[in-house]
């Protein structure tokens, strides 16, 4: 997120630097800005934790929404529309658990709303309107219960409180799984084929084999016994007699 130009406000710049083959990675962050409150400026190097209102409306703020204002624990009201805005709502916003007023209407923003903002259990007002999201609103806690004006101006979003419905797809945010006959036309082609008739066939067969072999193994050892057993009684039978001296 970078200001048009360098004025009373500089908000956020961040570059990325490579010094070497190791691919280490510098992160250089501005946070500075200067503030009049009730005609009093005053300069601030970075953001203090404890500011509680950001109104950066109708100004010419450009690039991704920056994911440290998730920082701001102190913050009840984020004000950013009627900007330039570009990227994602970023998921961060969803830990200003204090935040009671959101207001991202008429940016240039595309993706989904992340539904873990509907942590924000304080928030009262909320507007998205007049950008490029899409996907369903998110149906869980309050999210839903912001009129139509707070998601109108989005061609790709559905779900209540807006007329047009969500697919079962898009509603649930899932990819629907393929049916077994998709499955099976899918892999109609492929050499490795696996299914439960193939399961069925091994099975049958090794049960056939598996008892035919058992019968064999049992019915030999049992004439094997049989003739062991025959063998030592002819040779006890066959054990001579010893022979009395007189």
């Amino acid at each position: 997120m970078k200001s048009s130009s360098v004025g009373d406000l500089r908000y956020v710049e961040t570059t990325y630097e490579n010094p070497g083959p190791s691919g280490d990675v510098t992160i250089t962050a501005i946070f500075s800005t200067n503030l009049t409150i009730k005609g009093v400026t005053r300069y601030y190097e970075k953001i203090n934790d404890d500011i509680s209102f950001i109104d950066f409306a109708n100004n010419n703020f450009g690039g991704e929404i920056p994911e440290v204002l998730g920082d701001l624990n102190g913050l009840y009201a984020l004000d950013l529309s009627n900007n330039n805005l570009t990227g994602g709502i970023p998921s961060a916003l969803a830990n200003l658990k204090a935040l009671e007023s959101l207001d991202l209407s008429r940016n240039k923003l595309s993706g989904r709303i992340p539904p873990v903002l509907a942590r924000l259990n304080f928030l009262q007002y909320f507007n998205v309107s007049h950008n490029s999201l899409a996907g369903p609103i998110p149906p869980a806690n309050h999210l839903v219960t912001f009129g139509s004006s707070s998601y109108e101006g989005n061609m790709g979003l559905c779900g209540i409180p807006l007329p047009n419905k969500c697919g079962n797809s898009e509603a649930s945010g899932l990819v629907p799984l393929p049916s077994f006959d998709e499955e099976q036309e899918d892999h109609s082609g492929s050499p490795f084929q696996f299914g439960w008739k193939v399961v069925a066939i091994g099975y049958g067969c090794g049960l056939v084999v598996g008892v035919f072999i058992g019968h064999v193994v049992i019915t030999r050892k049992s004439r094997w016994f049989a003739m062991a057993f025959r063998v030592k009684n002819l040779h006890v039978k066959r054990k001579p007699r010893m022979k009395r001296r007189n």
